[in-house]
């Protein structure tokens, strides 16, 4: 019995060892995808102009990287691309650049981009939200619970916008009272 503890104890120790360099494993493999994704990218559009697609996954890696200042530029140009290769499915790039700038915050220009995609694709419950989510930056919670609103029509279960309009209700019937 005495024996057995030490061994059961380094069992656990091995076990927890090997899930966790599963999951560093895992993480440094997505790392190196995103990073040989990046300068594959980065190269082929120095050397010559990009589709719409290569400038919205080049974009929205600077954006997982927090590198909003860089996937500005990066998603007005997939925008121009999509104009001159007469695509018409644009708002996850208008969606992509709103997050840019809410990233900086700058709310407005992110308004903007988020109603731009809206209304390239009234159905879209992620501009939907992130639209909500800016007015409330800018505390303006009426335009919030509308954009909310906008995303429970086309997605009833959405559990961020049942969760932001029960709150904005709230507080818009507190403030009336």
């Amino acid at each position: 019995m005495e024996n057995a503890l030490p061994a059961v104890y380094l069992s656990v120790l091995i076990i927890l060892l090997g899930v966790s360099a599963w999951f560093v494993v895992k993480q440094i493999l997505k790392t190196r995808r995103i990073e040989s994704s990046l300068a594959r990218l980065q190269r082929k559009l120095q050397q010559e102009p990009g589709t719409t697609q290569e400038y919205f996954e080049l974009g929205s890696i600077y954006l997982t990287k927090k590198l909003a200042s860089q996937a500005i530029p990066l998603f007005q140009k997939a925008l121009k691309a999509a104009e001159s290769e007469g695509e018409t499915y644009v708002a996850p790039i208008y969606n992509a650049l709103g997050y840019a700038y809410f990233m900086q915050e700058q709310y407005d220009l992110a308004i903007r981009q988020y109603k731009e995609a809206l209304k390239n694709q009234p159905e879209y419950v992620t501009a939907a939200n992130n639209l909500g989510h800016a007015y409330e930056k800018k505390n303006l919670a009426q335009p919030a619970l509308e954009a909310y609103q906008h995303t429970l029509k086309y997605d009833p279960n959405n559990a961020i916008a049942q969760r932001r309009v029960n709150s904005l209700k709230k507080r818009l019937s507190g403030a009336a009272a």
